[in-house]
């Protein structure tokens, strides 16, 4: 049982697919497949079974999956901390964001570690969701994840660092445009333009709607946010999005931001394997950040 055995077998429990693992690794599918045969001979046990499309852990290989991923995670982490033990202040910091998070919350941030920090390279990797955030940071491919904080994830840590309350985004010419903030019940039956249907802000979203004992109607659906207010700003649609810093409601413009003040706000912020296992570049990225955000907010 080798290192890199237990590296494909966790990628291939993650992917559903040998052949997706083998084009990753730019092998064949029968290399993957022996990695995970000699699993099997040294345990004794069968750890993948097939299933209609690609292959999943059996019981076994889920007990076996989750201790390897942890074993492969605290060694890699471990490894990077000692080059950057020797490399002194130069080195990394990975950051998973959304498509809209670093220039809606981190802008100031990255300029001001910068200047801080000139050797300590930033690397910044957009995931579709909090969820392939978490895998990202499971297999310590990432330090640190910007997500929208949602339900406990084992093996996770969140931190939530802001609440941003629901806006109403319309085109200027909207008869709701004029208005100071807007009931939910108000917009009870609405079409609206809906946030990524599997996106944790989409689910956040609509337990709120619940809460409130409210059911919208959705047209387009968009990857993001910055998108939703764009159509809006357009005229294609209205958009029930989370008040993004900088966005403060205009006194004029295409584009009318009216708080819906009656909806659960939404919290974002950052997600870790372990805060107290962060480089020292890493950690003081993140409260940099957490310090803008607290500033925007004081000025919000």
């Amino acid at each position: 049982m080798t290192l890199d055995d237990l590296r494909v077998f966790v990628a291939v429990c993650r992917a559903g697919s040998l052949s997706a693992v083998a084009r990753e690794l730019e092998c064949t599918q029968s290399a993957v497949s022996q990695h995970v045969k000699r699993l099997e001979r040294e345990t004794g046990v069968g750890l993948l079974e097939r299933q209609p499309r690609g292959v999943a852990p059996t019981q076994a290989g889920r007990v076996l999956e989750a201790a390897a991923a942890e074993g492969i995670a605290g060694l890699d982490l471990a490894l990077r901390r000692l080059r950057e033990m020797v490399d002194g202040e130069s080195g990394s910091v990975r950051v998973a964001t959304g498509a809209t998070t670093v220039r809606h919350f981190m802008a100031d941030a990255v300029v001001a570690f910068r200047r801080q920090h000139p050797r300590v390279s930033l690397e910044f990797r957009t995931e579709s969701s909090s969820r392939a955030c978490f895998d990202a940071l499971a297999d310590s491919s990432l330090d640190l994840a910007w997500i929208t904080v949602g339900a406990p994830v084992r093996g996770i840590e969140q931190r939530p660092v802001m609440e941003l309350p629901w806006v109403l985004a319309v085109r200027a010419a909207d008869p709701l445009a004029a208005r100071s903030s807007v009931a939910a019940t108000e917009l009870q039956g609405l079409r609206l333009i809906r946030l990524p249907p599997n996106s944790t802000s989409a689910a956040h979203l609509d337990a709120a709607c619940a809460e409130s004992g409210v059911r919208f109607a959705f047209d387009t659906s968009v990857a993001d946010w910055d998108t939703a207010l764009l159509l809006a700003e357009l005229g294609l649609g209205r958009a029930l999005v989370p008040s993004l810093p900088g966005l403060d409601v205009p006194d004029q413009g295409d584009l009318q931001l009216v708080p819906v003040p009656d909806l659960r706000p939404l919290s974002v912020g950052w997600a870790v394997r372990r805060w107290d296992a962060l480089s020292p570049p890493a950690r003081e990225f993140a409260d940099t950040v957490v310090d803008s955000c607290r500033v925007t907010a004081a000025h919000a």
